[in-house]
């Protein structure tokens, strides 16, 4: 499922416009984006969690070529899914 799928079913499950239900994955999404950008998590009882998490720096290697190269340190977000989501996928 991408985006516009996932809008028409949200109008469709919410009985809204098309407009409204992109208005909210948007507003939703941009939610989610500034509290990980803060550092801070963000936790949907049942679904999941959002967290950031601290990559640091490393040595690494090119494959085509094997030379050693270096992976600078970065913010990488990690998804935790919830009991209900997991139970609900198996």
């Amino acid at each position: 499922m991408n985006k516009t799928e996932l809008i028409d079913a949200m109008a469709a499950d919410a009985g809204i416009t098309k407009a409204a239900a992109k208005k909210a994955l948007e507003s939703f999404l941009g939610s989610v984006e500034g509290t990980l950008k803060k550092g801070g998590r963000v936790s949907l009882v049942g679904f999941g969690s959002w967290s950031v998490s601290k990559r640091s720096a490393r040595e690494g290697r090119n494959p085509q070529t094997g030379k050693t190269i270096k992976i600078a340190a970065k913010n990488v977000v990690k998804f935790k899914a919830g009991s209900e989501l997991a139970d609900a996928v198996n």
